[in-house]
């Protein structure tokens, strides 16, 4: 969590005023480093901050608190690989402008049926300041955009990959149920020898042991677990079948809502999962969008504010009469589709960034949008047509396509997400926590 100067500084002065008026008065803590991070530091408020912020997602969804000395540490681990994504966005550039974070926010309210000042005082009632989240909607976005740059747009999936695919048992299993898991990751190193894998094994098999005998899923997980997503109860979202590697398609496809899976071991350690829910099966019709756009990246010779300016005039000269595909082919840093004059062919916007999917359904059919930002870079996109069609082979192909990148993401992510901690220079100074530096 990004913290600047002037915040590093305040405590500080604040720390130097006496109580009294004799020298040797007591010194009045106001705010200490609880991590050092790389070239930042993480303050004891934030963690104090981020902790109440889970303790109420944590009292909302019913279950139980770890101990505060477990829930401290495991927040803050939290809060340093989030600082560590963070330094890499701020070396790399990347900013979140006040109206895309203002549309984000207005965008989080819609989908809990709010307005702005509904959702500012929902926050105010769980003792959240509105200014607090929106900081913490931008670090979101940014961390984000880090992950598409770094993680996202270095994974390729090949035509024989989704053709296997398809031809597998896993791929005909596609368009069955969807599942809504949680899980439990105990972690082992890199390069652990057998006796760490045994302790991390003894330690998820002491884990399932009280699962069995009803331990709250969600509590151990925020206590336990090395998932990042841990602080939200192990809650991974809905996946499909496909997406999870063996043995756990099958078998989760089995299970009763509820039930929890003995520990695997995985290239991260041994993992325990919940099913929470299922939902759908069978063929399901789906809305599908032509669209061909032009895509312009910033880069090391070229700012965020010039980039811009070439989208506008790539817009202007557009909306001027001159061609569109012959601009894309000629202007258009999206690999994938430049040579076809920026047509992505019918795509089902499930798979769009969420910045490319809201500009694409806002654009009536046969229309130019205008200019709009989106973690690859700016774009003018232009909407051919419209259907909904059934589970076709092309559509087969990219639900493949999907579920192949979504995997190759979470493997990547989790690898990613490891390396820079292990690279990081971290001094941890919460009382109680181990001491750990690169």
């Amino acid at each position: 969590m990004k913290t600047k100067l002037s915040d590093c500084l305040r405590p500080l002065m604040l720390g130097a005023l006496f109580l009294g008026t004799a020298a040797n008065a007591a010194v009045q803590s106001i705010d200490k480093v609880v991590a050092i991070v790389d070239n930042d530091v993480v303050m004891q408020s934030q963690l104090d901050q981020r902790v109440h912020e889970v303790q109420q997602t944590i009292a909302k969804r019913g279950g139980g608190l770890p101990p505060p000395g477990v829930l401290d540490q495991q927040v803050l681990e939290r809060l340093i690989v989030e600082n560590l994504q963070l330094q890499i966005g701020e070396r790399s550039g990347i900013r979140i402008t006040d109206e895309e974070l203002n549309q984000a926010v207005g965008t989080i309210a819609q989908r809990n049926n709010m307005t702005i000042d509904q959702f500012r005082a929902a926050l105010a009632r769980d003792g959240l300041s509105f200014d607090d989240a929106r900081d913490q909607i931008r670090r979101e976005m940014v961390i984000s955009r880090v992950r598409q740059r770094r993680v996202a747009e270095r994974i390729q999936v090949s035509e024989q990959e989704v053709k296997n695919f398809l031809a597998s048992d896993l791929g005909k299993m596609q368009l069955s149920e969807e599942l809504h898991l949680a899980n439990i990751l105990i972690p082992t190193p890199e390069s652990a020898n057998s006796e760490a894998i045994q302790s991390a094994y003894r330690q998820a098999t002491d884990v399932y042991q009280q699962l069995k005998q009803g331990a709250d899923f969600g509590q151990m997980a925020v206590a336990r677990s090395a998932s990042e997503n841990a602080l939200e109860g192990g809650d991974m979202g809905w996946r499909k079948a496909a997406q999870l590697p063996p043995p756990f398609d099958r078998e989760l496809s089995s299970m009763a809502v509820g039930d929890i899976t003995q520990p695997a071991r995985t290239p991260g350690g041994f993992i325990i999962l919940k099913l929470l829910e299922k939902r759908g099966g069978g063929t399901q019709v789906r809305d599908e969008v032509h669209v061909r756009h032009i895509l312009i990246k910033p880069s090391e010779i070229r700012s965020e504010a010039e980039t811009k300016r070439l989208a506008e005039k790539l817009y202007e000269r557009i909306t001027s009469g001159e061609d569109f595909a012959e601009l894309a082919k000629s202007f258009s840093e999206d690999p994938g589709s430049a040579l076809n004059g920026g047509d992505l062919n019918w795509v089902d916007p499930n798979a769009l960034v969420p910045e490319f999917r809201q500009v694409m359904a806002e654009t009536p059919q046969g229309q130019l949008s205008k200019p709009f930002k989106s973690p690859y870079g700016w774009h003018v996109l232009e909407v051919l047509g419209r259907r909904a069609t059934d589970s076709t082979t092309q559509a087969r192909e990219q639900q493949a396509m999907t579920v192949l990148r979504n995997r190759k993401y979470d493997e990547e992510l989790q690898t990613w997400l490891r390396q820079i901690r292990d690279e990081a220079y971290v001094e941890i100074k919460l009382p109680g926590a181990d001491q750990a530096a690169q």
